[in-house]
């Protein structure tokens, strides 16, 4: 990470996995698996669900907007982690 808590580009899916896990895990006391379903699982509410946009957007350096907020990408830990990458690699694509 970076002074200000941003990850570096080269942080891979492995690591944005453990941190999301790592996050959850600390707001909700209960362990989870990548694959399942937070929301059906009782693990999201909505207000936590934008909780979790912030932490992303804040410790990834991305910038989580429209499209993107829709409930699919932050159905599953390993959603979440390919929407951080997408966005990474878009973001790295335009320059910014």
């Amino acid at each position: 990470m970076t002074e200000l808590g941003v990850h570096d580009a080269t942080v891979d899916g492995g690591e944005v996995e453990k941190d999301i896990l790592r996050f959850l895990e600390a707001q909700t006391k209960r362990s989870w698996d990548p694959q399942v379903d937070l929301f059906a699982a009782g693990g999201l509410s909505s207000l936590f669900a934008m909780q979790l946009v912030v932490h992303l957007e804040q410790t990834y350096g991305i910038s989580i907007r429209g499209a993107d907020l829709r409930l699919d990408n932050f159905r599953t830990v390993a959603n979440m982690v390919a929407l951080v990458h997408r966005l990474r690699s878009a973001a790295g694509a335009s320059g910014a």
